[in-house]
């Protein structure tokens, strides 16, 4: 039975690694879910649940699985006084920035339940977002080689990327999401490589529009965009 409901959750503001633990916790017994599932008949398996958690992080640095962290530009010392953490962690993609005024969302979902294979559901968390960025006028879009969005890729010197998508996938489950700068520091990105890219830059929603903007209004925009595009029930 493909169930479609998805528990939704506000965490406001939480330290990363607290959130990553979290996840994992729940990402781990999806997991052992599944395995059960497996060996079981049609009618006496267990439905998989889904979760999507939003949230903003203190100032931190995350390295994907594959990252180089010649792509951390600063030492200890210095993040230290920037107050800003580093983690490597176990997602996909290289290294980017979290902090105040950005919207990163979690979505704990077993794919199976939506249809999707993992390249669809990175496809369609884009989606989601160019969505949103269209409600502000703006229009951004994928760029070829590379997750996220984008915008003006066509315009070289001027493509700039607004969100970053890194995930982690298991029996169709997966784990970590997307990066929406809003209201971001963009400063703090000057400190990496962000992505590991040494010639693409970063903007915020805020720097697009020119004035602050109302962040939890742009994440309810976010969050009716994600039942849109995934065809899902939040409960």
């Amino acid at each position: 039975m493909k169930n479609r409901l998805v528990h939704f959750q506000d965490l406001g503001i939480k330290e990363y690694k607290e959130t990553w633990d979290f996840q994992e916790e729940i990402f781990t017994e999806l997991i052992k879910l599944k395995g059960t599932n497996h060996k079981l008949s049609e009618k006496e398996k267990t439905i998989t649940e889904n979760h999507l958690f939003l949230v903003e992080h203190p100032h931190v640095y995350t390295l994907g699985k594959s990252g180089s962290e010649n792509n951390l530009l600063i030492n200890i010392i210095q993040m230290k006084k920037l107050n800003v953490s580093f983690f490597k962690t176990n997602r996909g993609g290289d290294i980017t920035y979290h902090g105040p005024g950005q919207i990163v969302g979690y979505p704990i979902l077993d794919l199976e339940n939506f249809d999707l294979g993992l390249k669809e559901y990175i496809h369609q968390m884009e989606e989601v977002i160019i969505l949103t960025l269209q409600e502000f006028g703006i229009k951004s879009e994928r760029l070829d080689g590379a997750t996220g969005v984008w915008l003006d890729t066509n315009i070289p010197g001027k493509s700039r990327k607004i969100c970053a998508i890194g995930v982690k996938s298991s029996r169709h489950i997966t784990m970590h999401g997307f990066a929406f700068n809003v209201n971001t520091d963009l400063d703090f990105f000057n400190f990496i490589n962000p992505c590991g890219f040494t010639d693409k830059a970063v903007t915020s929603l805020e720097k697009e529009l020119g004035i602050k903007q109302n962040f939890e209004a742009v994440k309810e925009k976010v969050k009716a965009n994600f039942a849109r595009v995934f065809g899902m029930d939040f409960q």
